[in-house]
């Protein structure tokens, strides 16, 4: 049995909504690989899921597509059209069933989008700037966005969310990190456009800022009890020009300003520190939760899998810790910690411990092929 006091892992947690979690753990979004085709969730994916919500107090899910256009994964479920609502409450119904609290990931995944999964094999994105792949090799290059489309694919935001609220879900979490179209709008790389939708830092925000109001409308139309508007960015791009730490501020300030209920950092490593834009050498998460301020709820993820590691990350003022990578490993790495038990936490992964963990095939065989992503046992 574990001497170490794990009970701040524990704690309650209430945002300024007034919506409480029973504990700080949030399940991270990952993508599964395993909806059916026609955007619909899968009876494997409903399994996986309540395999891993009796223990958080948050499921984020996998990210959905508010626009077929911007599916950026085979096995992605969808928030598209209203005949996907059924599917989407019977996930949110699963989730909440098993105590925790249910939020929607939308997304657009703009030009990361693989042509394959697009009805006219063409990619779109803010430019027709390729992305640039490890190794030295590009994307494909997308056809840049005409106006009217931005326009279509901000209103495809609010209609998600309000599909959302219509199949029960308890908020919605705004994609805009890894690379996907709210950050190619914003980035200075993937955006050089030269109209209203780009040019300067303040014109690259307007496409995400605009898609935040949209959503936020949505919820004060259509929900009648608190649903929860959360953001995720990633901090900053290795490229040049690329989104730097102070563009990173101004975002957060700009959020902040309009109004939301929490800010998610995507990062593999929660310590990661800053390559530019600031002459503070922590942390960037220290960093991002001093710009946030008390007011604004920061979300933490990056390589937290035993529960020591997610216990010190509190110390970097997070108010919740988002696992991802370990949930797949422990599905009970909460109940675990609540029974004193975290020194029996898995942290590698099991080979043979699929149907136990309750994978689907498409995502375990990812999980079993993608060397390094997951630390596996020998």
């Amino acid at each position: 049995m574990s001497t170490t006091d794990y009970s701040p892992l524990l704690e309650p947690f209430q945002f300024a909504s007034s919506i409480s979690l029973k504990n700080r753990v949030v399940m991270a979004p990952m993508t599964n690989l395993s909806s059916n085709e026609d955007g619909t969730v899968s009876g494997p994916e409903i399994d996986y899921y309540v395999r891993r919500s009796k223990g958080a107090g948050m499921v984020i899910t996998a990210c959905v597509y508010v626009s077929r256009g911007g599916k950026g994964f085979a096995g992605e479920f969808g928030a598209d059209r209203d005949e996907l609502i059924p599917s989407l409450r019977r996930l949110a119904e699963a989730i909440k069933g098993e105590g925790a609290k249910a939020v929607l990931q939308i997304f657009h995944g703009g030009r990361q989008c693989p042509p394959e999964q697009l009805l006219d094999g063409q990619p779109v994105g803010a430019s027709n700037v390729p992305s640039e792949l490890p190794g030295g090799g590009h994307g494909p290059v997308p056809r840049a966005l005409a106006d009217d489309e931005i326009e279509g694919i901000i209103a495809d935001f609010g209609a998600a969310a309000r599909r959302a609220i219509e199949a029960g879900f308890d908020g919605v979490e705004i994609h805009g990190a890894n690379g996907y179209l709210l950050q190619q709008f914003f980035s200075p790389h993937s955006n050089t456009r030269s109209d209203r939708w780009g040019g300067d830092l303040q014109k690259r925000l307007a496409f995400p800022l605009a898609v935040l109001r949209a959503v936020k409308s949505a919820v004060k139309k259509h929900a009648s009890s608190p649903f929860l508007v959360g953001y995720r960015f990633s901090p900053e791009e290795p490229e040049t020009p690329g989104i730097t730490m102070s563009e990173t501020f101004a975002l957060i300030d700009a959020l902040k300003e309009e109004g939301l209920d929490y800010l998610h950092v995507s990062q593999m490593d929660l310590w990661s520190r800053p390559h530019r834009g600031t002459g503070d050498s922590r942390p960037r998460i220290e960093q991002i939760v001093d710009r946030a301020g008390s007011g604004l709820p920061v979300i933490g993820v990056g390589s937290l899998y035993s529960a020591d590691d997610a216990l010190k990350s509190l110390s970097s003022g997070i108010s919740l810790v988002a696992l991802g990578r370990p949930l797949l490993i422990e599905p009970d790495w909460v109940q675990k910690v609540a029974e004193g038990r975290a020194d029996e936490i898995d942290t590698e992964l099991d080979p043979a411990a699929q149907d136990a963990l309750v994978i689907p095939d498409p995502l375990w065989r990812a999980l079993i092929h993608t060397p390094g992503w997951l630390p596996v046992k020998s």
